[in-house]
């Protein structure tokens, strides 16, 4: 990955001073009808993002991410946050913060424009859930069928959305797992919860509810036992009621 410099040219912004020069001889001298044409097109293989593009800006591929995985004196890091910071003088910057997804804990870096960070060798896969097994998690590749033993400390609040076969996300680095995630929205059975009001369908109202794995959550007031509701499991917020 590589921290880009970035040149302004009229409305578009290019990343790379040198490809933007090049660029804006097409742009200024009108070479083709089709200016986003000739952008994907052109031989410096530039990406054009389509949320980017509504407002004239373009992005060259593998462009560093807040979400990206790196890799730091040898250990995988999560790019929580990066924020891009344009000084009156001198190279841009970006200001990171990132978790080391072997211990846990957090660093903040500012990078300038040219710098580099080396992408960690991780595997994204689907895997299905098990059981548990003490502290730990089993989960099982759905491809190669090995299993991976998920340290609570690694799992976090899974547990609150997980249900047997369960199919979530993992990422593995060297072997090991260092991230597992339930689907983005889970439907989980209220198996305990105080009595709505008949006829209250307000949703201003809330309660918490006990669902079948454990975890309690906060639903509207009309909700009752029995209820089958959607949470999303980034937020642990009620999304809808799914059945009565």
């Amino acid at each position: 990955y590589q921290f880009e410099h970035y040149h302004a040219v009229g409305n578009v912004v290019f990343q790379n001073k040198t490809a933007g020069i090049l660029l804006s001889e097409i742009y200024r001298g009108g070479t083709s009808s089709n200016f986003l044409d000739d952008i994907k097109h052109h031989p410096l293989k530039f990406a054009v993002s389509d949320s980017l593009v509504k407002k004239e800006s373009f992005r060259r591929e593998f462009e560093l991410s807040s979400d990206s995985i790196v890799q730091i004196d040898g250990e995988p890091y999560l790019m929580t946050d990066m924020q891009f910071v344009k000084p009156g003088k001198g190279n841009a910057l970006y200001k990171c913060k990132l978790k080391n997804l072997v211990r846990g804990t957090t660093l903040d870096r500012t990078y300038k424009g040219g710098d580099s960070l080396e992408s960690a060798d991780v595997e994204n896969t689907d895997v299905s859930f098990l059981y548990r097994q003490g502290e730990d998690y089993v989960f099982m590749h759905q491809q190669t069928f090995e299993q991976y033993e998920v340290p609570a400390a690694v799992a976090g609040d899974i547990w609150k959305f997980l249900k047997d076969g369960m199919v979530c996300s993992m990422t593995i680095y060297n072997g090991n797992p260092i991230i597992v995630e339930a689907p983005n929205q889970v439907e989980l059975e209220v198996i305990e919860c105080a009595p709505g009001t008949k006829g209250d369908t307000a949703t201003n109202v809330t309660k918490p509810a006990k669902v079948e794995t454990g975890a309690e959550f906060i639903v509207p007031g009309f909700i009752k036992e029995g209820n089958v509701i959607k949470i999303d499991s980034r937020t642990g917020d009620y999304v809808e009621r799914v059945s009565n």
